[in-house]
């Protein structure tokens, strides 16, 4: 019973913030001191949505957010298995680095990296700020997807070369989708930072580059306190919403890819 009652508590400790902000978003003139909403509207959405900013700012993070997801996947993969099952000389140390870019400080980091970004003209656009958020993914999703490859370790592979699968086969029939629940961590991990980098996307950004947390900053200084509720829950259901498309596309293109 005590287990029961602690399970409910957790629960209503996550869940009741979310709510209270749905909420939120939809009322009408709710007072300090009343229970409830005198009316519902769908005003404070709407503003949201008007705001030609926000869209602009919204198809660019969630741009940003794939191709990052993206690249993280192209490094992380053969980096974590050549980590999980390879042995080399300097193995220890590679670890060690792997680990700096989460505990250096991030401003530290992009400051002195602001500098060789600018020579290579990669400041001030969406591309230099897609190699700027791999800094504090791609550690994120190695160690992920290394931990991944030594639970299932290598025997299944080994099998499937024992039957007569090529490398391709092997990959896309045995390895990956074995590998599944590890890359849907990595790849919501990857979404939530990437969308979450307001320092690293300003600097290197230089303000030409909007994302939603940018925006984010302005909108919290509101006094409407509806419509920051409606866009912090919008800022919330994004990495849902794009995770959901990623499982998608991955569902629907890993036939093909198995042949």
């Amino acid at each position: 019973m005590t287990r029961k009652w602690l399970v409910i508590g957790v629960g209503l400790m996550f869940t009741f913030p979310i709510l209270l902000l749905t909420v939120k978003s939809f009322a009408f003139d709710w007072s300090w001191g009343e229970l409830w909403p005198s009316s519902f509207q769908l005003a404070n959405w709407q503003t949201i949505f008007r705001d030609a900013n926000i869209r602009q700012a919204l198809l660019l993070t969630i741009s940003i957010g794939f191709v990052v997801v993206a690249l993280n996947l192209l490094i992380g993969i053969p980096a974590a298995k050549a980590l999980a099952f390879t042995q080399f000389r300097g193995k220890a140390l590679i670890d060690v680095l792997m680990l700096l870019p989460l505990f250096i400080p991030t401003l530290a980091v992009v400051m002195g990296l602001q500098l060789t970004m600018i020579r290579l003209q990669l400041t001030n656009s969406w591309y230099g700020v897609v190699l700027v958020h791999l800094i504090p993914t791609v550690p994120y999703t190695i160690r992920i997807l290394r931990s991944g490859y030594e639970r299932i370790g290598v025997k299944w592979q080994e099998q499937a070369q024992v039957l007569g699968a090529t490398g391709r086969q092997a990959l896309f029939t045995v390895e990956l989708p074995l590998l599944m629940p590890s890359i849907r961590a990595a790849m919501y991990l990857t979404l939530v930072i990437s969308f979450s980098q307001y320092v690293l996307t300003a600097i290197i950004g230089g303000g030409t580059v909007v994302t939603l947390a940018m925006l984010y900053f302005p909108y919290f200084s509101s006094a409407n306190e509806g419509i920051l509720a409606a866009f912090s829950i919008l800022f919330a259901l994004i990495p849902f919403l794009c995770l959901a498309l990623l499982e998608g596309v991955v569902r629907l293109f890993m036939p093909v890819l198995k042949r």
